[in-house]
């Protein structure tokens, strides 16, 4: 293999934490995909929403396990790693990547995707500008961390997320879809983005 060929990447494994608490700040358990599940989930194989279904008690000790957290692998997009190109030698015009945005998508995350599938933009879910800042992965500074908690007003199933750099429209660095968070009134909904430069 040519040295041309090992590319460094900016991934990180089991990047992305949710994590939901109620009205009096109690963390609510979510399920959390094992590799057959995500394998499903990518593949299309697997519903999102295969949570609501009246089948999930009997497929949930085969797909994962409720916990407190989950945490997921991001994918990078193709205009994802084309911004991150423009914003390390400033030859583009690309806005730093601060925005998370989440939605009711069900269709597998894929390398040419440039939005959510469909993404709310009510009950306390809209996009946000999330807190940014770096993090120590591997070495100093070498990760970029991006946190946002969203105050839910109303009842969704939450199932895709993503990272951007515009409040409306923008490119898109990240998306992943996952089995459905369901949030109602009074609830937390704290999205943890870290990627790491590797």
């Amino acid at each position: 293999m040519s040295l041309l060929n090992k590319r460094a990447r900016f991934t990180l494994p089991y990047n992305v934490e949710y994590v939901l608490t109620d009205t009096a700040g109690r963390a609510k358990p979510i399920f959390q995909e094992n590799r057959l599940a995500r394998f499903l989930l990518k593949k299309g194989w697997l519903s999102p929403l295969w949570i609501n279904s009246i089948f999930a008690p009997l497929l949930a000790p085969f797909l994962g396990y409720y916990a407190y957290n989950r945490i997921v692998s991001n994918l990078v997009t193709n205009a994802g790693k084309a911004g991150v190109a423009s914003r390390i030698n400033g030859s583009g015009a690309e806005a730093a990547f601060t925005y998370i945005a989440v939605g009711t998508g069900t269709t597998a995350a894929a390398a040419g995707d440039t939005t959510l599938e469909t993404e709310i933009t009510d009950s306390g879910l809209s996009r946000a500008n999330s807190t940014a800042s770096r993090v120590t992965v591997d070495v100093t500074n070498d990760g970029a961390r991006l946190a946002n908690t969203f105050s839910v007003s109303g009842t969704k199933a939450v199932t895709e997320s993503g990272v951007l750099n515009a409040s409306s429209s923008g490119v898109l660095l990240c998306r992943q879809v996952f089995s459905a968070i369901n949030v109602v009134s009074g609830d937390s909904l704290t999205i943890t983005w870290t990627i790491d430069v590797d």
